[in-house]
């Protein structure tokens, strides 16, 4: 970056761990396009009322060549009560943005992933998330945020459900980044071994 990363904490306390997070967070964007000139990075305790704790908001304006580059958080997501997940989400959009508009100055085109079939056959409903079998036998997580809709709290074992994987795994291995649910009629039966 030509300009130095600026972070502004607004209505907390400065922490050096988020600090730190966004620094590394944001020296990751510059594998995607060595071409930023600046960022500025805002984390907000936002106070509105609510029935459970504070929320946090997280803006980034990056500007790169031809263009500035905003990415926030999806609006009022509970599990933006840990700042730290609000961080990640945000630099997650951002990355997105980011590499949209790089493959856009190349001259590339966006190829949309085709969203593949599974079942679902796990679900932790105490940690919002679940495991879909893919037809190829292969397990894939899924978190409650990647569920289209509400959908979330409808699944059953057995639902089946098409998903988007991710380009990159988490730490429960490959991750879906879309679900949605398409009903139990639709695909054969999917086989999972049991160990």
């Amino acid at each position: 970056m030509q300009v130095p990363l600026r972070i502004t904490f607004r209505h907390m306390d400065p922490s050096p761990a988020l600090e730190a997070q966004i620094r590394q967070r944001a020296a990751e964007l510059e594998q995607f396009s060595d071409r930023i000139t600046a960022c500025h990075v805002t984390v907000d305790s936002c106070h509105r009322r609510h029935h459970q704790g504070n929320l946090f908001e997280v803006r980034i304006d990056l500007v790169a060549p031809g263009r500035e580059v905003v990415g926030g958080g999806p609006g009022i997501n509970h599990a933006h009560e840990d700042a730290h997940v609000a961080v990640r989400d945000a630099f997650d959009a951002l990355r997105r943005r980011l590499q949209d508009h790089v493959r856009g100055s190349r001259g590339d085109v966006k190829v949309h992933a085709t969203p593949e079939h599974g079942r679902v056959v796990r679900l932790l409903f105490d940690r919002d998330c679940g495991f879909i079998a893919t037809a190829a036998g292969a397990e894939i997580y899924f978190h409650r945020n990647s569920v289209v809709g509400d959908a979330f709290d409808r699944l059953e074992i057995g639902s089946e459900v098409r998903f988007v994987a991710q380009e990159a795994e988490s730490t429960q291995g490959p991750q879906a980044s879309t679900v949605t649910p398409i009903g139990k009629h639709h695909l054969p039966p999917i086989e999972t071994s049991r160990g």
